[in-house]
């Protein structure tokens, strides 16, 4: 096997949009770590695995870097992209500052609709969770916290979020590799979803960014753990890992 074909699920053949069904496949690839951190993503190995043309692989890539997945170097081409401590940094910033306010708004809307999708996805994240898969959960959870948002009214603060999901998803995975907080992080969404249902867009908002501090928190200190884990038994600073 190949580095970069990994452990790629299946063969791909339907017609209907090629480029999307190469971007949720590679894209699944990654949450669920058959495609690692680091790893070279080469197009001819990927287009093989998959059955299909280098085109949509080449143009899946190119999304996937643009939501945060992929990273391209030049003259070294792409690969699945590394977390470091300014990765995970960077996404939660933008997340506290904006996340709560878009849910704030999309309860004072009234959204229903989204709310009840948003229930549908907490109880499959249960039983993902007990399942311990954590590519699903992680696909759930990112859907989970769209749908809390997605009725705020401002298409521009969706947007900015929106580009943020696979990147949130893919610190998700590494952060429930150091600390497997799930049915915490259930309690707590089970939380905002029954302020969001009451009404109440500040709680749910406070909630949220309650909920998201927490994550952040917890995610940062197991990262740094396992990079001081890892110099001590390599005797080499790990690429990316800003520790100070």
């Amino acid at each position: 096997m190949t580095e970069s074909t990994g452990m790629i699920a299946r063969r791909l053949d339907a017609p209907q949009s090629r480029i999307d069904q190469v971007i949720a496949e590679i894209r699944s690839a990654i949450l669920t770590r058959r495609l690692v951190p680091g790893q070279a993503l080469v197009e001819a190995e990927l287009a093989r695995a998959m059955g299909v043309s280098k085109t949509p692989v080449r143009e899946a890539l190119k999304v996937l870097s643009q939501s945060g997945l992929v990273t391209f170097v030049p003259y070294r081409g792409a690969s699945v992209t590394t977390v470091d401590e300014d990765f995970i940094r960077s996404v939660y910033e933008v997340r506290l500052l904006l996340e709560p306010e878009g849910v704030r708004r999309s309860v004072n809307k009234g959204s229903r609709q989204s709310l009840t999708t948003a229930a549908e996805l907490l109880a499959q994240s249960k039983e993902a969770a007990l399942a311990d898969d954590r590519g699903t959960l992680s696909l759930l959870n990112r859907r989970l916290h769209s749908e809390l948002y997605a009725g705020c009214g401002n298409p521009i603060l969706i947007d900015i979020l929106e580009n943020l999901r696979d990147r949130a998803a893919l610190i998700s995975v590494i952060g429930w590799e150091g600390s497997p907080t799930w049915q915490t992080e259930w309690q707590e969404h089970s939380a905002i979803l029954k302020a969001a249902s009451s009404g109440d867009g500040d709680q749910a908002a406070e909630l949220l960014r309650a909920h998201l501090q927490g994550f952040f928190d917890r995610t940062l200190t197991s990262f740094r753990v396992s990079v001081k884990a890892a110099r001590t038994i390599n005797g080499t600073t790990v690429p990316g890992g800003n520790t100070q």
